[in-house]
C-alpha cells in the first residue's frame, strides 16, 4: 500500500513573476465580480459578529446573576472556531469554498434564530446550546470568506485583496448600533425581550448572503489552482507535487517558521482581543453606560477591526507581513492599557479601537503568510488548523479575564496581556522576510 507523505510547506511564494500593486488592469472583471460578492456578503453577515461581544456578557450576567462567567459567551464562540476551522477547511479543500460557505451560513442563521428564542425563556442551558450553533455557523462562514479572498489573488496583491473583502465588515459595524436601536424600539412596542430581538433581526440580514455566495463562480479554489488564467504574466508552479499529499498537522506547521509566526501572532491577538472585547461591555454597564453607548463602542471597535483592512493589506504587501505584525502588536498593547484601566468613555472607546486595529494587522498578515507558503490543494486545512489552534486563546482568555476582573481588578488584565504580547513580538522580530511574501528560513523549525 502506498504511503501518503506529509505536506511540507514551502518557504517562498508559489509564483513567478509578480503582479504589481498598482496594476489594476491585471485584475479581471470576473475576479472583481467575485470580490464584490464576497465583500457585500461580508457587509450583511458582519452585523452578527457584534451581537455576541455586545450582548452575551449582559445576557449571561442576567441569567446567572454573577459576573464570574461573563466571558463564557466569547469563550464559546472561540471554542466553536477551534472546533470547526480545520474540518471546514478540509471540506473546502475537497468540495470547494462555495458550498461549504453556504452550509455554514445556513447553520449561522438557524443559530441566531435559536438564540432569539432561548433568551426570553430564561434558560441558561438553552442559551448556551443555541449560542454554540450560532458560533459554529459564524466561525465556519467567516473562515471560508477569508480563505476565498486569499484564493482570488497572487501573493503580491494577496494581503490587499484580503483587506478589500474584510472591509465589508465595517458596514456591519455601522449597522450594529442601528440594529440594536431598532430592536429596542421593536421590543418597547411589542413588549418583547430587548436582548432577544437583535438576534431575530440578524436572521433577516443573513438571508441576502445566500444569494450573493450562490452567484459566486467559478469556485475560489478553482481560481487559485489556475491563477494564470486571470492574471497576465503570472505562472503557476510547473509541478504542483502537493496535489496528492493530504496530511497537514501541527508538526507540519512547526517545520515552517513563517507559519509558526502566523500561529503565535493570531493566538495572542485573538486571545487579547477576546478578553477585552467580552469584558469591557460588562464593565461599562456596571458604570451605568447605556446599551446604545456600549453598542457604539463595540461598533467602533469593529470599525478598527475591519475598516482599515484595505490600506493595512496594502501596507503588508508593500512593506512586508512582518512589519504589519509588529505594528499590530504595538497598537494592541497600547489599546489594552487604555481599555482596561480607564473609566473615561472616550479613552475606553479609543482603547478598544486600537485593539481592533492591532487585530486587523494580524488578520490580513497571517492568512497572507499561510497562503504564501501553502498551495491551494491544502490551503484550507493549513489555514483551518492555524485558526483552530489560535482560537483556543479566545476560549481561555475571556474566562481568565472574568476571573481576574471579579476577584482582583482591571490591573491584572493588563499584566496578563502585556505578559503575552511582548514575547509574541520577540517571535515576530525573528522572522526573516527578505521581501514581502518571501522568507529566508529553512524548511525545519
Amino acid at each position: 500500500m502506498e504511503r501518503t507523505q506529509p505536506y511540507i510547506p514551502v518557504q517562498t511564494p508559489l509564483v513567478a513573476p509578480e503582479i504589481g500593486l498598482g496594476d489594476a488592469a491585471s485584475v479581471s472583471p470576473l475576479i472583481r465580480r467575485n470580490v464584490w460578492l464576497l465583500t457585500i456578503a461580508e457587509m450583511f453577515v458582519g452585523t452578527s459578529q457584534q451581537m455576541v461581544p455586545t450582548l452575551s456578557s449582559i445576557i449571561i450576567g442576567t441569567l446567572l446573576g454573577d459576573a464570574t462567567f461573563a466571558g463564557l459567551g466569547s469563550s464559546i464562540t472561540g471554542l466553536c472556531r477551534a472546533l470547526v476551522s480545520y474540518p471546514s477547511g478540509a471540506l473546502a479543500d475537497r468540495w470547494g469554498r462555495r458550498p461549504v460557505l453556504l452550509l455554514f451560513l445556513l447553520i449561522s442563521l438557524l443559530g441566531a434564530l435559536a438564540v432569539g428564542l432561548a433568551v426570553p425563556i430564561g434558560s441558561a442551558l438553552l442559551f448556551f446550546a443555541a449560542l454554540t450553533v450560532f458560533g459554529l455557523g459564524s466561525a465556519g462562514s467567516q473562515q471560508q470568506r477569508r480563505l476565498s479572498a486569499a484564493d482570488l489573488f497572487p501573493p503580491a496583491r494577496r494581503a490587499q485583496g484580503l483587506g478589500y473583502v474584510l472591509t465589508g465588515s465595517i458596514v456591519g459595524a455601522l449597522l450594529g448600533p442601528v440594529l440594536i436601536s431598532i430592536a429596542q424600539a421593536i421590543s418597547d412596542w411589542g413588549g418583547w425581550d430587548p436582548l432577544a430581538v437583535p438576534f431575530w433581526l440578524v436572521t433577516v440580514l443573513i438571508l441576502p448572503s445566500f444569494v450573493l455566495i450562490w452567484r459566486m463562480r467559478p469556485d475560489p479554489r478553482d481560481i487559485a489552482l489556475h491563477l494564470e488564467h486571470f492574471y497576465p504574466g503570472y505562472r503557476q508552479p510547473a509541478a504542483p507535487v502537493v496535489a496528492e499529499q493530504k496530511a497537514v498537522s501541527l508538526g507540519t506547521l512547526l517545520r515552517s517558521y513563517p507559519q509558526v509566526v502566523a500561529l503565535v501572532s493570531m493566538f495572542v491577538l485573538y486571545g487579547n482581543m477576546a478578553m477585552l472585547m467580552s469584558l469591557t461591555p460588562l464593565s461599562m454597564a456596571h458604570q451605568g453606560m447605556s446599551l446604545p453607548a456600549i453598542s457604539l463602542t463595540v461598533a467602533l471597535h469593529v470599525v478598527g477591526m475591519y475598516g482599515l483592512s484595505a490600506p493595512l493589506g496594502q501596507f503588508a504587501d508593500r512593506f512586508g507581513r512582518r512589519s504589519a505584525l509588529i505594528l499590530g502588536l504595538t497598537l494592541s498593547t497600547i489599546g489594552t492599557v487604555l481599555a482596561a484601566l480607564s473609566t473615561d468613555y472616550v479613552q475606553i472607546v479609543l482603547g478598544l479601537f486600537l485593539i481592533g486595529v492591532g487585530w486587523c494587522c494580524g488578520n490580513v498578515a497571517t492568512p497572507a503568510i499561510i497562503a504564501d507558503t501553502a498551495p491551494p490543494e491544502v490551503r484550507g486545512r493549513a489555514m483551518g488548523l492555524n485558526l483552530s489552534l489560535s482560537a483556543l486563546a479566545s476560549v481561555t482568555t475571556p474566562l481568565l479575564g472574568g476571573f481576574l476582573l471579579a476577584r482582583f481588578g482591571p490591573a491584572e488584565l493588563v499584566i496578563v496581556s502585556v505578559a503575552v504580547l511582548c514575547p509574541c513580538l520577540a517571535v515576530v522580530l525573528r522572522l526573516r522576510e527578505t521581501s514581502p511574501g518571501h522568507y529566508a528560513h529553512a524548511a525545519s523549525f
